[in-house]
């Protein structure tokens, strides 16, 4: 009897031990297993890398499909990827490049130059209407057939002379072009395979579902389950699989700077998408190893919906850019190393941006007077629409306390799920909407071609014939010297009409777990997964 007691007794207590021992969190599971977990902000509104636009989805197509010319982290120069060697004609217009061999799609079938050609006529066709066609206008013959001007695609410089040799013409040389196919727009896709499901060139049809979806990259689409998570898991049939150091990785989409960073501490994941902005002071003063501060190439800023009242009349606009203090807004209200930007593009090697007077209150009050409306008399309220974001509402908070201050105006503001917003700014539903963009290369234009008239990005309904003329003289200019002297020109004179108005340059504030090795970001916010490793 005593010994069924001590049997009992020991088994209780093993129990009781088993009970009190930590539970192994999400971070050291993956640490073991392999599964990188990070935030990537919103919901993405779909992973078709001719559809999307938002970093978000951006993070996801980056670990799905495979890019023609990758990059080497450190110093950004281009690397072979699907292509295993190009060469560029003398005259900088024609790209040969050279597929390799072992490329395969996830379902086995080998990648192709063809499919190259096709995906450029998938997201060129004007029945898709994709926000980022005007992107592969740098090819030959590219905007006469999104214009619907030839339904003819032979027109268009992308041939496929034999299934591993892709040759792709210009419109005009551009030295930045190997840096543009890294972008999510010129990542091909499977179109053969978009056919099996609907019809390739319109929206909705749903190829981009786990059980749908054919890529390319290291990783492969397993779920989706939406507001919660995103899983992919590295591909069977990646060239370069023996390499990839991650099994998978597990994306969780979630507006709330706040949550994401409790399931930062709670060890649920290995990486923010941002930080609140009141954690950010602390923990630059205990120097913590999780924060990271990167540079980024990326602006936040207002869109004026030309077509709107008030804002057709430029002395409104020019008066509501001249009211944002942006030198106060940059110190006292973001912290984490963000700078107030004067202008839409910010210096870079090769362009020097316009000088310009950002904050002048006398200048606006008159802009505001010659327009009729002194002291913001007679004005309607007026509406700042953004999504959901700690950094977008505190940012829209104070330019309402700026306007309403310094101006005399009624501002509200009008807070919206991301996807919401999204679906807004394509409606031209808005009055004044506040966003971001970031560059897709290191040159100028990644900027300023947003400007012209048939940019799928624009979303102002503002347009100047003599913009776009400036835009087309630089983009046929040799000299860079000359060439950044036009491109000044374009931009003072987008800011002089104030369909947009400039806040700051942001930096990319987040957490990031020690036990992350290889992760290298670039002030594209480019991320190549393969690089990325975990230590326990």
């Amino acid at each position: 009897m005593r010994s069924v007691v001590r049997l009992l007794l020991a088994a209780l207590l093993l129990s009781l031990v088993a009970g009190c021992a930590k539970r192994e969190t999400a971070l050291e599971r993956g640490n073991r297993e392999g599964v990188l977990h990070m935030s990537i902000g919103s919901e993405p509104t779909d992973v078709d890398p001719h559809i999307v636009s938002e970093l978000a989805a951006a993070k996801v197509i980056q670990s799905l499909f495979e890019p023609l010319v990758t990059y080497e982290p450190g110093t950004l120069e281009p690397q072979p990827a699907l292509a295993e060697r190009w060469e560029i004609s003398a005259d900088g217009l024609t790209y040969t490049f050279h597929l390799r061999a072992d490329a395969k799609w996830s379902n086995g079938d080998p990648i192709i130059a063809q499919d190259c050609v096709d995906s450029y006529r998938r997201i060129l066709t004007p029945s898709l209407a994709a926000n980022y066609a005007s992107f592969l206008y740098l090819l030959r013959g590219a905007e006469a057939f999104n214009e619907g001007k030839t339904k003819d695609f032979a027109t268009v410089g992308a041939t496929a002379p034999d299934p591993r040799t892709l040759v792709l013409t210009l419109t005009h040389p551009a030295p930045y072009f190997l840096q543009v196919l890294i972008n999510s727009c010129w990542r091909p896709i499977n179109v053969r395979a978009i056919a099996k499901i609907g019809d390739p060139y319109q929206r909705g049809t749903p190829w981009t579902r786990p059980d749908h979806i054919v890529t390319s990259g290291p990783f492969v689409l397993k779920e989706w389950n939406a507001h919660q998570h995103i899983l992919v898991e590295k591909s069977p049939t990646y060239y370069d699989r023996e390499h990839v150091h991650l099994n998978a990785i597990r994306f969780y989409p979630t507006d709330s700077i706040d949550a994401e960073e409790r399931m930062f501490r709670a060890g649920q994941l290995h990486m923010t998408w941002s930080l609140p902005l009141a954690k950010v002071r602390p923990l630059e003063q205990e120097h913590s190893p999780a924060l990271r501060e990167d540079n980024q190439l990326q602006t936040y800023f207002f869109r004026f919906n030309v077509s709107r009242a008030p804002f057709q009349d430029a002395r409104i606009r020019r008066a509501l850019s001249l009211a944002i203090d942006r030198q106060t807004i940059a110190d006292k209200v973001l912290p984490g190393g963000r700078k107030p930007a004067s202008t839409f593009v910010p210096k870079l090697k090769d362009y020097t941006p316009p000088a310009r007077t950002a904050y002048d209150l006398t200048a606006a009050r008159q802009f505001l007077a010659d327009a009729g409306h002194p002291g913001g008399k007679g004005l309607p309220p007026i509406e700042i629409l953004y999504n959901n974001s700690e950094i977008l509402r505190m940012v829209s908070e104070a330019v309402q306390q700026m306007w309403h201050r310094d101006l005399g105006l009624d501002v509200r503001l009008v807070n919206q799920e991301y996807k919401v917003v999204m679906a807004n700014r394509r409606a031209g539903d808005f009055q004044i909407l506040l966003g971001d963009w970031t560059a897709d290369y290191l040159d100028a234009t990644t900027y300023l071609d947003m400007w012209r008239h048939d940019n799928g990005n624009n979303y102002t309904n503002w347009s100047d014939p003599a913009y776009d003329a400036l835009a087309d003289r630089a983009d046929h200019m040799a000299d860079a010297t000359a060439r950044a002297a036009l491109l000044a020109q374009a931009e003072a004179l987008v800011l002089d009409a104030a369909p947009i108005a400039p806040i700051y340059f942001n930096t990319h504030v987040y957490l990031l777990s020690p036990s992350v090795k290889g992760w290298q970001p670039t002030p594209m916010d480019h991320s190549d997964f393969r690089y990325v490793s975990l230590q326990p």
